[in-house]
């Protein structure tokens, strides 16, 4: 195995700050992240001053110089259900590309818990919320980007210690309706993730099996460690893993990873694949700032084959 980082942190990072931002937030971080129309499209999170979260869009050329638009792309609904759910904020956007549109999932936060809310999107500059498609609490949906077997397939990971925070595959005939769920990764005890995982980037489709970028967790003496890692899926069934990596691709070390909002987090809710091979990859730095990086379908392959480590 190669001596080279899995994931090359960009020299310049961070790549959007607060400073960037031409309305008031605390923070940026979180986002989802999409090639469209040969743009770069980031949907980030936000921090108000109030601590409740909003999210914001940012365009690229390259995928590393984002520039911000004037005014959030999605705040809490003001009107019926949604508006009950979304009352504390909305946060962690993943932009899933599904057949000819962007299928958006976010956590809606309110006094009922945490629930996923489901919009689309076929622009990024109109949008519709679509339905509330978890009961609480649940978190960290990514649905793929093709339906399989006639269905859409998503992972989540619903929030519980009764079978500690593992990611979870469920299938819908309409994007509305979930079930035949299954729980198909586990946190592994005295592990890097041991705490919790749940999934990243929307997962990214190869000849070798679907890659799933997740997080995982381990708690510490000084609070808990984000760290980032990879999971290869069946094609066909993508119930069936193939292989999980047993070490992390990514762990906090640059100051703004380490320090912050919440200290010793890298956080990713979206990777961009481009024609090469390679992998544009976007995290969350202690809850506060955007990085990126850039890895290879083959490495994280390759990262999941050499040291495997049981799903279950």
């Amino acid at each position: 195995m190669s001596d080279t980082p899995i994931v090359e942190r960009y020299a310049h990072n961070p790549i959007l700050t607060r400073d960037d931002v031409p309305y008031p937030v605390a923070t940026v971080h979180n986002a989802g992240v999409v090639k469209h129309e040969g743009r770069y499209i980031m949907l980030f999170r936000s921090h108000l001053a109030n601590g409740r979260s909003i999210i914001g869009r940012a365009d690229s050329e390259d995928g590393f110089h984002f520039k911000v638009h004037p005014r959030p792309f999605m705040t809490p609904a003001e009107h019926g259900v949604f508006a009950e759910y979304e009352a504390f904020g909305v946060e962690d956007l993943r932009i899933c590309p599904v057949e000819d549109r962007y299928l958006l999932c976010y956590s809606a936060y309110s006094r009922h818990g945490v629930r996923i809310g489901l919009a689309e999107t076929r622009d990024f500059e109109r949008v519709e919320r679509i339905a509330l498609i978890t009961q609480s609490d649940m978190r960290n949906v990514v649905i793929f980007p093709e339906r399989i077997g006639g269905r859409y397939v998503r992972l989540d990971r619903p929030h519980s210690e009764i079978t500690p925070w593992s990611i979870w595959i469920s299938y819908s005939p309409d994007l509305v309706h979930w079930g035949d769920s299954r729980r198909i990764i586990a946190a592994v005890p005295y592990h890097w993730d041991e705490m919790k995982i749940g999934p990243g980037a929307p997962p990214i489709k190869t000849p070798r099996g679907w890659l799933n970028i997740y997080h995982g967790v381990f708690n510490t003496m000084a609070g808990a460690v984000y760290r980032l890692g990879v999971a290869l899926h069946d094609l066909k069934d993508p119930s069936r893993v193939i292989a999980v990596g047993d070490r992390w691709i990514l762990s906090p070390e640059d100051p703004w990873e380490v320090s912050g909002y919440v200290p010793n987090v890298v956080f990713t809710c979206g990777a961009v694949p481009e024609p090469d091979g390679s992998i544009k990859l976007y995290w969350g730095g202690a809850d506060t700032v955007m990085c990126a990086g850039v890895t290879h379908v083959d490495r994280l392959i390759e990262h999941c084959l050499a040291h495997p480590r049981p799903a279950l």
